[in-house]
């Protein structure tokens, strides 16, 4: 689950997702990320590690709040894998393509984000970074239908060899 620099967790739930990196009121222009929903026991491992946990506000009078954290995706030196399933095909996503995910129905993501520790003037913490991510993606019934294997770059879910 929880070390000082790595965090898996599997069946998340993602929230906040700005793969594309859109600018807006909460988001500077190119910067790409997305938030995670924290389980209880990670959360608490987390913030006594450092990590920049945060609540989400709970929505009824009695509920506890929920934990989350946000998630940088950066290409750079040392960019994220990230991987699209369907039932037939498995898709590296990369910077010219993970922007998709924006608008993606989910149906699992499993993922492992890597916690860098920073400090600036005096204060420190540590911010997530996206390492690992494997999303399979909810198909409708025509999505089904016409499935065809990728024979392509990507191959198809039986001729996978990693």
């Amino acid at each position: 689950m929880a070390d000082k620099k790595t965090v898996t967790i599997e069946d998340a739930q993602i929230v906040f997702r700005n793969f594309k990196g859109a600018e807006d009121k909460y988001n500077a222009a190119g910067a790409r990320n997305f938030s995670v929903i924290l389980p209880e026991d990670v959360a608490e491992q987390m913030l006594a590690d450092g990590w920049n946990v945060k609540e989400l506000k709970a929505r009824d009078e009695g509920d506890t709040p929920t934990p989350y954290v946000q998630v940088a995706v950066k290409y750079g030196v040392r960019p994220p894998r990230i991987t699209m399933l369907t039932s037939t095909t498995r898709t590296g996503l990369g910077e010219d393509t993970v922007e998709m995910l924006d608008y993606a129905d989910f149906e699992t993501v499993d993922l492992i984000i890597t916690g860098y520790d920073w400090e600036v003037n005096g204060k420190t913490g540590t911010k997530a970074y996206l390492q690992t991510m494997f999303v399979t993606i909810v198909e409708d019934e025509l999505d089904a239908k016409y499935a065809v294997p990728d024979e392509g770059a990507h191959g198809n879910l039986g001729d996978i060899d990693e």
